[in-house]
């Protein structure tokens, strides 16, 4: 998210982005569609949470409370779980905000372990803190906070929602925050597909078409077939100033379709993972041409898939300068592997 921040907002820096985190709390992390963690405005969160959040939390609570069964915790999970992700929350309101092994100080029910993926081969244990923290992040009772160390860090405070959001924010209905998710991706992203939507949201395809009858749309001829836009959006637009990007893994706008032909032709291989992740992208005249990683020497490097001429590789280069420039002291390695970021940061 700093990343994609860094090459969008001209003049972004980690402290401006983290001040509208942490301090204006504009913004805020919260579980969303396709049960990932996305960045919204405070004013979506009621729209994500209705539209998306609420059916995973409940699809993952069922699941837990089944585990804390079979696991045998408890011959009443649904009992034991509600008690202890009530004494967490009391202890987070206690302390204001607080890391997972903190709480686990002051609960000791969240350090159980609880087995997972009985007779798979990705079969283990996992704490039921990190579940019960989940659980509760799923329901908008409690949001990730500030990280402990640097930006790159993955181990978060966590606060009351209340601390982000005003107590007694209304919540639409579901098909009502269905159709405005639906709008704003449209806006943004269209024209698109129902299969793009389907795979953006992570609801059904009847669930996508439900929405889409709520608003006014047209249908327009796309290359791969047909295609979605708001009324009204269907006009020609003005072809943008070819540019260079280095856009981060899971960036957004490499995510926004799952047709994406049109802008990543044939590098889809080297350029994303075995499940569909994508990793770092080098980006020219709005389309992907190659990719990058930083080394552990904080060097920037990349390598393109195709030729692009002298003019793009001179933008790039520059722009892979800036990205270095902008890292500084700071050190980034993707979550998910890909075949080419493997190669280049060797």
């Amino acid at each position: 998210m700093f990343l994609g921040l860094a090459a969008r907002v001209d003049g972004a820096t980690v402290a401006s982005i983290e001040h509208a985190l942490y301090e204006k709390r504009s913004v805020v992390r919260m579980l969303g569609m396709r049960r990932t963690v996305h960045v919204v405005s405070v004013e979506l969160v009621p729209i994500v949470h209705a539209s998306s959040t609420r059916a995973i939390a409940a699809r993952e609570r069922k699941r837990w409370v089944d585990l804390i069964e079979h696991g045998g915790i408890s011959t009443s999970p649904t009992r034991w779980l509600a008690k202890t992700e009530n004494d967490t929350l009391r202890a987070l309101r206690a302390r204001g905000e607080a890391t997972a092994a903190e709480l686990a100080r002051d609960v000791p029910a969240l350090k159980t372990q609880i087995k997972f993926g009985e007779g798979k081969k990705w079969a283990g244990l996992v704490s039921a803190g990190s579940r019960v923290l989940f659980l509760l992040a799923a329901d908008g009772r409690i949001v990730r906070g500030q990280p402990r160390g640097s930006w790159t860090s993955n181990q978060y405070r966590w606060a009351p929602m209340s601390s982000w959001v005003p107590p007694g924010t209304k919540e639409p209905s579901v098909r009502a925050a269905r159709a405005v998710l639906v709008e704003r991706w449209l806006r943004t992203y269209g024209p698109g597909t129902v299969a793009d939507l389907k795979w953006w949201t992570g609801w059904t395809a009847g669930e996508v078409r439900h929405a889409l009858s709520d608003l006014a749309v047209e249908e327009v001829e796309l290359d791969h077939g047909p295609g979605i836009v708001l009324a009204g959006d269907g006009a020609p637009v003005r072809a943008a100033t070819a540019s260079a990007a280095l856009l981060p893994s899971l960036d957004t706008t490499v995510m926004g379709w799952t047709g994406r032909e049109w802008l990543l032709g044939p590098h889809g291989p080297r350029l994303f993972d075995r499940s569909g992740n994508p990793g770092p992208t080098v980006w020219w005249d709005n389309r992907v041409v190659g990719g990058w990683t930083q080394r552990r020497s904080g060097e920037v490097v990349y390598r393109l898939l195709e030729d692009v001429g002298g003019q793009a590789i001179e933008a790039i280069e520059a722009e892979a300068a800036r990205v270095a420039d902008w890292l500084g002291p700071a050190r980034v390695t993707p979550r998910f592997r890909t075949p080419l970021e493997r190669e280049l940061s060797s």
